[in-house]
């Protein structure tokens, strides 16, 4: 009985899969562009912070990235 659940559980519609990707692609490229223009607008503002909004423009980019990856892992778990 519980291979059966676990069968139906891991049965995950291959378009849905895919149309969960291209989500969290679309996500992640769109949080991506607002994280490094508000560094771009943030050094223009104040260039003598240009260091620190680097690093957390860098940090955040990484984890709007992962995101991305993320949904790329769960896609081809489900093929």
């Amino acid at each position: 009985m519980t291979t059966e659940v676990l069968a139906q559980a891991a049965d995950i519609n291959k378009g849905l899969a895919a149309i969960g990707y291209g989500t969290s692609a679309i996500g992640a490229a769109i949080g991506v562009g607002l994280i490094w223009a508000a560094v771009i607008n943030g050094t223009a503002r104040q260039p003598e912070a240009r260091g620190q909004l680097m690093s957390i423009g860098w940090t955040t980019f990484v984890l709007a990235e992962l995101l991305a990856l993320i949904g790329l892992v769960v896609f081809f778990i489900a093929q």
